[in-house]
């Protein structure tokens, strides 16, 4: 059975930054996409990253040139490294791996910024 576990989240400072990790347990074939999501209190979930299998990264516009989504296909993680980071971040964030046919969630890290 595949899992997905993140890790790396934490308290940061404003202006500071993380690194969050996803490693998948078990193959996966036939992958479409890896993304992150993040999901704030009292909203709902929403794309940050993605990463195709071909193709260029894309990110939500509230994270454009402060994120940056990485894959290690060795490794079988995909990363997400936030710098500049702001109070509007603080979320749990969530690995998603698509593939076909299935769908794989991780359970999240809580990522938190504050001073």
């Amino acid at each position: 059975q595949v899992q997905l576990v993140e890790s790396g989240g934490g308290l940061v400072q404003p202006g500071g930054s993380l690194r969050l990790s996803c490693v998948a347990s078990g193959s996966i074939r036939n992958i479409i996409v890896r993304a992150w999501y993040r999901q704030a209190p009292g909203k709902q979930r929403e794309m940050v990253a993605t990463i195709p299998l071909f193709g260029s990264p894309t990110y939500a516009d509230s994270v454009k040139g402060r994120f940056t989504i990485a894959r290690d296909n060795a490794k079988n993680t995909v990363y997400l490294q936030m710098n500049s980071l702001k109070p509007e971040d603080t979320a749990v964030y969530y690995c998603n791996v698509r593939s076909i046919p299935s769908n794989y969630w991780g359970q999240g890290t809580q990522v938190t910024v504050s001073s």
